[in-house]
């Protein structure tokens, strides 16, 4: 299957990307960054060629016509590889970071081997149609829009350990040459900050669209579903990080914990909770 084999390679050239990152971090020699780069731009490129594949078998079903299919665990994994993976071509494309590559990549590395393994282990590449309450236009607007907030909350997290990494270094008496590598904390902090406030009203948004299609598809615009409930925390945790970053002046290891918090409830809401909702959950769609 050309689809199968077209993601298998963008997943080896996410795995080469990845290792590049990891050598770049510890030698400095740019060539190291424009591979990685050049390589995770032609892992996307396959990545999204394996997409359109699937798209098209996902539209020979009748009632899935015109939807994107990211109704099933491997669709959903396989959207969130390609989301993180851009977004970081994009951040370290615009900010030349890429010594970032050994802390943000190895998130897409694990949504791609998990693409592979769990979800094909599922019977995820089988191609199902639609349940009706997803036969809606919101299918190609709600899930989307919170898996771009998610992939760059995921960059933000891989920024907030390099912080943590780079503020020990400096407090350390022997500092290792680790730390005239990484990008400075004021640097650092301030991306991570970036990031996060260009993630929130992205998230935000993601969940008024899902109320609404909630109350057009149940007539009710909230009904505390583990994943909605779950989303609502991840929101409140990162509303307090920009509150707080704004008027209290909150900074490095402080901001980046309550960060990282926000980040634990992402995976929790995208993966852990698949266990428990029957509404959200991807595993009735195997």
């Amino acid at each position: 299957m050309m689809e199968l084999v077209l993601f298998q390679a963008a997943a080896a050239l996410y795995t080469a990307g990845t290792v590049l990152g990891f050598i770049y971090l510890w030698n400095r020699g740019e060539r190291w960054s424009r591979w990685m780069y050049y390589l995770l731009a032609v892992g996307v490129a396959f990545h999204l060629a394996s997409s359109g594949l699937r798209l098209a078998a996902f539209w020979a079903i009748p009632e899935n016509r015109f939807f994107v299919p990211i109704n099933s665990f491997f669709g959903a994994l396989s959207a969130m590889t390609l989301a993180i993976t851009g977004t970081f071509i994009v951040v370290e494309g615009r900010h030349r970071l890429g010594i970032l590559g050994a802390f943000v990549l190895p998130w897409a590395w694990l949504a791609a081997a998990g693409t592979a393994f769990r979800g094909y282990s599922m019977g995820g590449t089988e191609i199902h149609g639609l349940a009706p309450a997803l036969q809606s236009y919101w299918m190609n607007i709600h899930p989307l829009v919170i898996m771009v907030s998610y992939a760059i909350f995921g960059n933000a997290f891989g920024v907030g350990l390099a912080l943590l990494i780079q503020e020990r270094q400096l407090r350390s008496k022997r500092p290792q040459e680790l730390c005239y590598r990484l990008p400075s904390i004021e640097e650092l902090d301030n991306l991570n900050y970036r990031l996060i406030a260009v993630a929130f009203p992205i998230l935000t948004v993601g969940i008024i669209m899902g109320g609404i299609w909630a109350h057009e598809a149940w007539g009710r615009f909230w009904g505390w579903d583990a994943k909605e409930t779950w989303s609502l925390i991840t929101a409140l945790i990162y509303a307090v990080f920009l509150h707080m970053r704004l008027v209290a002046g909150w900074r490095g290891r402080k901001a980046v914990y309550t960060s990282m918090c926000g980040f634990a409830c992402v995976l929790f809401t995208f993966i852990g909770v698949n266990f428990i909702s029957q509404l959200h959950g991807y595993l009735s769609a195997r």
